[in-house]
């Protein structure tokens, strides 16, 4: 891994997780921390710079629309207790699964839009299973 990858790193580590998961605080009333396997980005810069969009981002729209009233923000403040990412190289790789109150979410970061779960995919995914 280079200085620039351990660079983005760290900025998502210090700063960019932090902030969405104080977000995630504001939408539902309970902050869900992250775990990313970092080691799953190896030295692809490009999917750590869309991490953040890709995912947090991503699940942050999905959280809305479903802590639109008090029983949505209930469901995931009681259903969701940890967010896990990993990057794959392709989208055969991909995956989305929501048990035990972990939503793993692997995506082909470094293929931008097309190696993402979009918002309403991940919606969907925690409205059956909260």
């Amino acid at each position: 891994m280079g200085l620039n990858e351990r660079r983005k790193i760290k900025e998502l580590q210090d700063t960019t997780l932090p902030a969405r998961v104080l977000e995630i605080q504001e939408i539902c009333g309970k902050p869900i921390p992250y775990e990313v396997d970092w080691d799953s980005f190896g030295n692809d810069g490009e999917a750590l710079n869309y991490l953040d969009n890709l995912s947090c981002h991503r699940l942050n729209m999905a959280l809305r629309m479903i802590c639109m009233d008090e029983m949505g923000k209930e469901a995931v403040r009681d259903g969701i207790r940890l967010v896990r990412l990993k990057n794959v190289v392709d989208k055969s790789g991909m995956s989305l699964t929501f048990a035990d109150g972990v939503l793993e979410m692997t995506c082909a970061y470094a293929l931008r839009t097309d190696g993402m779960h979009s918002d309403g995919v991940i919606r969907e995914l925690l409205l059956k299973n909260l």
